[in-house]
């Protein structure tokens, strides 16, 4: 609790290198979080966090649900394969951000180097040094990164659900598609809601993987909220303004898991 505490504290001060340094503080009440909130690269980095975790969480959701209902099936070699989707969650996300920045190189990436030859493209693209394809590029890294997390969640979720009801619905005629949207999930309704809420706080908090790979750019194109903090802290020094920063994504994150513990209370009763 002491780190949380202590941003906290630092929030509402002048904390800038010369405070730290001297160690004489000032209470400034909500200023920082006026110089932050008016700062429009604060609107920037909160747009960007947003469209970074809603479309990361849909499609690892989406495609973590139909691996989870792959591997709920038996089939030969599924615990096998179950196993290598979990290698790509095991690594370290630096490390991943590392080789996704390899593969995406502009000049010998991978990417470039297959699409090119298959000719889907004309020439190499830029992907994290173009404004225009810098953010999609970071996206679609971690919904990669969130993937096995999800279908692991999921794939637990659907082996819990009875057997029973499933081959009622069978002799009734039911289809998979039927049996999908009318049963499977609303019988997951609550698991659904935990991997949702759990991805949420997870994804609006992701650092690493962005700041290896585009440090925020270019031309801020991918900055969003955690990397918005550091660069506040780290590079200009301004230690009061990045713990408001860090504080906001904390009152993002509580108001998120309100809604979720009403919500669970209320299916309880």
């Amino acid at each position: 609790g002491y780190p949380i505490l202590y941003s906290i504290f630092m929030s509402f001060q002048k904390f800038n290198l010369a405070t730290l340094v001297s160690r004489q503080t000032e209470f400034i009440g909500l200023e920082n979080y006026r110089a932050v909130l008016s700062n429009p690269q604060f609107v920037t980095a909160l747009g960007h966090s947003m469209k970074f975790t809603i479309f990361s969480i849909f499609f690892q959701f989406l495609i973590g649900l139909g691996l989870a209902i792959l591997f709920s099936k038996a089939f030969p070699l599924s615990n096998t394969m179950r196993g290598l989707l979990l290698s790509g969650w095991q690594i370290p996300s630096v490390v991943t951000g590392t080789i996704f920045l390899w593969l995406f190189n502009v000049d010998y990436g991978l990417v470039n180097f297959i699409l090119t030859s298959l000719h889907v493209i004309p020439e190499p693209v830029g992907w994290l040094t173009q404004a225009d394809t810098a953010l999609n590029t970071v996206i679609m890294v971690n919904i990669w990164l969130g993937i096995p997390f999800n279908t692991i969640l999921l794939t637990a979720g659907i082996t819990g659900l009875p057997d029973d009801v499933f081959e009622a619905a069978t002799v009734d005629g039911a289809n998979a598609w039927q049996k999908l949207i009318y049963m499977t999930i609303p019988l997951l309704k609550n698991t659904i809601m935990a991997v949702l809420m759990l991805g949420f706080i997870y994804t609006l908090r992701v650092f690493d993987v962005i700041w290896i790979m585009t440090k925020g750019g270019p031309a801020d194109a991918t900055e969003v909220l955690p990397t918005f903090a550091y660069r506040l802290s780290f590079i200009n020094f301004n230690f009061g303004q990045s713990s408001a920063v860090s504080v906001i994504i904390l009152l993002i994150l509580m108001v998120a898991a309100f809604f979720y513990l009403k919500y669970g209370i209320q299916e309880e009763k």
